[in-house]
């Protein structure tokens, strides 16, 4: 995909775009007019679908994208009981999700840096270790303010993961495929967090939502055994640099790419939308005129696999529209799906779940995958920029949307988010419009 089509620059992401010649016509490629006996150039040892280590890796990112959704955002189908065993209203029980989603936002870009220093495996191996250790303990919170700080804490380590990932894709996985693997890892995201909340919902009504979260941390302990087992160790990476100069100097050239910082800002406005929706729905099924059982409200992150689907299918979805039609119709989607949500009656507000799910996951694995491909240094910290902006939308949505539903109900949580899409179509607009400026920019140029 050219620049133009992308709204990316003309230097930027150039070279990763271009994929390597394969085996069997790179000696033509290779060759000189002057004799056959040149080598022929070297084929791109990176993994590709179908080759070697490529399920194994896709597997194990999915499995590490499971443990952390599922820690994650364990206590967000549990917000009413957890209310009511320490007497408080949604506005701080919302703290328990908007701690761990904030603790993972502040420490994402520290982690990132110490990824290119140790090596992307090691430090995702760590902090899964970590998080689940934290995890054995959230279930013996004495009080509300004991189990926001350990949430705070597990956010903080879980934070490894997600700029990790991505950059040990862009390094190990040829271009052409780097969409579809992101849009795996985000797919496992999705099962992490539908299996979270669909197994607390329904152990939380039997024995409680402490035993609720043990379960989780269980899980999680399961994944990452299992993610350490199956990575492939990385054959591309290259040790980068701790030195806080160096790291503030990429960080920097990164916020001055425009397109980096429009990648960012979507996923931030798309997490806020997300995050805001799912921390109140609990409140809002449990409540007249659903009265929904506690199993039943964490039944419905089942639509969760929408999710699941729409991120693994995201890389056909940018080859036949391009990136910013793929984000247009994820944020169209999305917008339905809030105003559907509206009605009083529990079908089109399930249809709405999964139009809201659907658009956002969409958004998310194209705005990543962007992200990835933009940035041709300095990768980890690229996505950890992303991965930053987008746990804060999220912390910001759910303590928001808690907010906003506290004093106007769910059409005021709604409110939220539809601006919130707006800004993303408003975001993307303004990407368009700098792509056909340079698209005429460089016309000119030809014709001089």
């Amino acid at each position: 995909m050219s620049p133009a089509s992308t709204g990316a620059s003309t230097t930027v992401g150039a070279t990763s775009s271009v994929p390597a010649p394969s085996p069997a016509v790179a000696p033509a490629v290779a060759s000189h007019a002057v004799g056959s006996r040149t080598a022929p150039a070297p084929a791109d040892s990176r993994m590709a679908p179908g080759g070697p280590g490529y399920r194994r890796m896709s597997f194990a990112l999915f499995l590490a994208g499971v443990a952390t959704f599922a820690l994650l955002y364990s206590t967000q189908a549990l917000l009413p009981l957890i209310s009511g065993d320490f007497g408080v209203p949604a506005s701080q029980a919302s703290w328990t999700v908007a701690a761990a989603t904030g603790g993972l936002a502040l420490f994402v870009l520290p982690m990132s840096a110490l990824s290119e220093r140790y090596g992307r495996r090691t430090v995702m191996t760590a902090s899964l270790a970590v998080a689940v250790a934290v995890g054995v303990l959230v279930p013996f919170a004495p009080s509300l303010g004991a189990l926001v700080v350990l949430r705070a804490v597990q956010g903080a380590a879980l934070a490894g993961l997600p700029a990790s990932a991505t950059a040990y894709l862009a390094e190990e996985v040829r271009p052409k495929a780097l969409v579809t693997a992101i849009g795996l890892f985000v797919a496992g995201n999705s099962v992490g967090g539908m299996s979270g909340r669909v197994i607390t919902g329904w152990v939380a009504q039997e024995w409680g939502w402490r035993i609720a979260v043990g379960v989780i941390g269980a899980l999680a302990v399961a994944c990452a055994i299992a993610f350490r087992l199956l990575l492939p160790a990385p054959k591309h990476f290259r040790t980068g640099s701790l030195a806080p100069r160096v790291l503030a100097r990429t960080v920097r050239d990164h916020l001055a790419d425009p397109l980096l910082r429009r990648l960012y800002a979507i996923g931030a406005l798309f997490m806020t939308v997300f995050g805001g929706v799912y921390t109140v729905i609990g409140y809002r099924l449990t409540e007249a005129p659903f009265s929904l059982p506690q199993g039943i409200v964490g039944s419905i992150f089942l639509v969760y696999l929408v999710g699941t689907v729409s991120a693994s299918t995201a890389g056909r979805l940018v080859g036949r529209l391009g990136r910013r039609g793929a984000l247009y119709l994820a944020g169209g989607t999305t917008a339905a799906g809030l105003l559907l949500s509206l009605a009083d009656s529990l079908a089109p507000v399930l249809l709405g779940l999964v139009l809201i799910t659907a658009g956002f996951f969409a958004g998310h694995a194209v705005a990543s995958s962007a992200v990835s491909k933009t940035a041709t240094t300095g990768r980890a910290q690229a996505s950890a920029l992303y991965q930053s902006s987008y746990y804060v939308g999220s912390s910001v949505g759910s303590t928001v949307g808690a907010t906003a539903f506290r004093a106007g109900g769910w059409s005021g949580t709604v409110g939220v988010g539809v601006l919130a899409v707006l800004g993303v179509v408003a975001i993307t607009a303004l990407g368009t419009r700098a792509a056909r400026v340079a698209a005429r920019r460089d016309v000119l140029v030809a014709a001089r």
